[in-house]
């Protein structure tokens, strides 16, 4: 046998520079196709999540009130670095706050009972056209009424209008939000 055709007897292994330069660009493309939808699922399961805690503390509240035969209140806080807080408590809307960790710090003989906080890297903010909620125990209900809404960075929102009664509508403006009805 001839030495020099030995080696075409074998058969090749391995990708070459060109096969390999290929297969990295094609994966390239597909990530940079996927990244901004992927983006868009994160943000939409944040949105999602936060939604399902703040429906839960408005239910616990009111609740609570109830069963603890006291008024209790839900009040919503911005830190300084851009969360968003809510605190429920007992006392006055003005004694208890967020700190910047999410703790809530309370004064004056006001008692924190639960506090939530939405972290600025989350991207989620809580925007409320009031600056507190109390929930009666007699009956249950709120004062003042008030519409909570939860914003997400695309637009989308999920609002919480909490009405006189102490009960709770949700919705999503345009219904931009799947689940939701349109506000």
């Amino acid at each position: 046998m001839d030495t020099k055709h030995a080696g075409s007897l074998f058969s090749q292994r391995g990708l070459t520079l060109v096969e390999t330069a290929i297969v990295v660009a094609l994966t390239a493309i597909v990530a940079a196709t996927a990244a901004p939808s992927l983006a868009g699922f994160i943000d939409a399961r944040r949105l999602d999540g936060a939604a399902s805690r703040l429906a839960a503390d408005i239910q616990f509240v009111r609740s609570e009130a109830i069963a603890r035969n006291r008024a209790l209140r839900l009040s919503f806080h911005t830190t300084a670095n851009a969360s968003t807080c809510w605190v429920i408590h007992t006392g006055p809307a003005a004694q208890c706050e967020c700190s910047d960790d999410g703790a809530a710090v309370c004064n004056g003989g006001a008692a924190a009972i639960k506090a939530a906080v939405l972290p600025a890297g989350e991207r989620v903010a809580l925007a409320a056209n009031v600056g507190s909620i109390v929930f009666d125990p007699l009956h249950g209900t709120s004062t003042p009424t008030g519409t909570l809404r939860l914003l997400a960075p695309d637009g989308r929102a999920i609002h919480y209008v909490v009405n006189v009664v102490g009960r709770v509508r949700s919705c999503s403006p345009g219904a931009a939000v799947l689940g939701y009805r349109a506000c």
